[in-house]
C-alpha cells in the first residue's frame, strides 16, 4: 500500500499540522506581477512546499527534530487583479490575522514586494521590530517601472514604516540607491564583507533590535547554491554564512517572523526550492530551541 504524504509544508500529519495547535504558520503567496527579469516566482511557494516534504525531520546540526511545536500550512493567498498596491494590502490583511492568532508567521514568495505587507502586520504586534534582509539587491528604489510597490522598492517601503533594517549579502544597486543608503545611514554588508572570519556577524547583530523579522531573498545566496531565481547575482553567500548568521541572531535576539522569497523553479533542477525548504526548517529549529 502506497503511503501518501500530506500536502503541506514538511508533509506533517495530524496535530503537527493543525493550525489551532501550531506555533508556526506558513502563508504561501504565489505572486510575481512586478518581476522585472526572470518570471516564475509565482511557482515558488508550491515548489518549496513540495520540496519540504523530502526534508529529513531530524536536523543533524541541531541534533533533534524541530517540528513538535506544530507547523500549519495555510491555503495560497489569492492574487489581487487591482494591482501591486492592492496585493500588498491583501498580504497585510492575511498576515495580520495570523499574527493576531499568536502564530510565528512564515511567508513564502513569490516576489519580494510581499515583504512590506508581512512586516507591517508583524510590526503591529512587535513595535520595536527590526528587519534582517538577506539579499543580493538593496531594493531601496523609491519606485521602479512606475510603481512604488515593486519588488525593487520593498525595503524602501519598510523604511517608510519606520522599521530599521540591515542588509546582508548586498552586491547590486543603483546610483540613486547608493545616495539613499548614504543619506539615510543604512547599514549594508556586502557579500565581500562577509568573507573570512566571523567578526562581521557581531557587526550585523549590532544593528538589530531585540525583536527581528528575517527576510531571505533567495538571490542573496550565490547562484551556485540557488540558481532558481529571477535575478541571479554572482559572488553571493553560501549555506554556512547564512545559517551561521541566523544561529547568531536566534541566540542573541528574538526572531518573531520570517519569509523566503524570489524562488523561481527551473525544473528538473530542484536545488533552490530544497535549499529554501531546509533553510526554513533550520530557522524553525533555531526559533524553537
Amino acid at each position: 500500500m502506497t503511503h501518501t504524504v500530506p500536502d503541506n509544508f514538511l508533509g506533517l500529519e495530524g496535530r503537527h499540522a493543525d493550525y489551532r495547535r501550531a506555533r508556526f504558520a506558513v502563508l504561501p503567496v504565489p505572486y510575481d506581477a512586478t518581476t522585472s527579469f526572470g518570471v516564475g516566482a509565482r511557482d515558488g511557494p508550491r515548489a518549496i512546499i513540495t520540496a519540504s516534504q523530502q526534508v529529513e525531520l531530524y536536523d543533524e546540526s541541531l541534533g533533534r527534530e524541530s517540528f513538535g511545536a506544530g507547523v500549519a500550512t495555510l491555503p495560497p493567498l489569492g492574487i489581487e487583479a487591482a494591482g501591486p498596491e492592492a496585493m500588498v494590502a491583501a498580504v497585510y490583511a492575511a498576515a495580520r490575522r495570523v499574527v493576531r492568532d499568536g502564530k510565528f508567521l512564515i511567508g513564502l514568495g513569490g516576489e519580494h514586494s510581499i515583504t512590506s505587507g508581512l512586516v507591517r502586520a508583524v510590526r503591529g504586534r512587535h513595535q520595536g521590530l527590526s528587519v534582517l534582509q538577506i539579499d543580493a539587491h538593496a531594493d531601496l528604489r523609491d519606485k521602479y517601472q512606475g510603481t512604488p510597490w515593486s519588488h525593487a522598492a520593498v525595503m524602501r517601503r519598510v523604511h517608510d514604516l519606520g522599521v530599521p533594517a540591515v542588509g546582508v549579502g548586498i552586491r547590486n544597486y543603483s546610483k540613486d540607491e547608493a545616495r539613499f543608503i548614504r543619506s539615510a545611514g543604512k547599514p549594508i554588508f556586502s557579500a565581500t564583507a562577509c568573507r573570512g572570519g566571523r567578526a562581521w556577524l557581531n557587526d550585523v547583530l549590532a544593528h538589530l533590535t531585540d525583536e527581528v523579522y528575517v527576510t531571505v531573498d533567495i538571490d542573496g545566496f550565490d547562484p551556485a547554491y540557488a540558481p532558481g531565481t529571477g535575478t541571479p547575482e554572482p559572488g553571493g553567500l553560501d549555506w554556512w554564512q547564512v545559517t551561521d548568521l541566523l544561529a547568531a541572531v536566534a541566540k542573541t535576539r528574538r526572531i518573531v517572523a520570517a519569509d523566503v522569497v524570489e524562488v523561481r523553479p527551473i525544473p528538473p533542477n530542484t536545488v533552490t526550492e530544497f535549499l529554501a525548504a531546509k533553510l526554513l526548517y533550520r530557522l524553525i529549529g533555531l526559533v524553537s530551541r
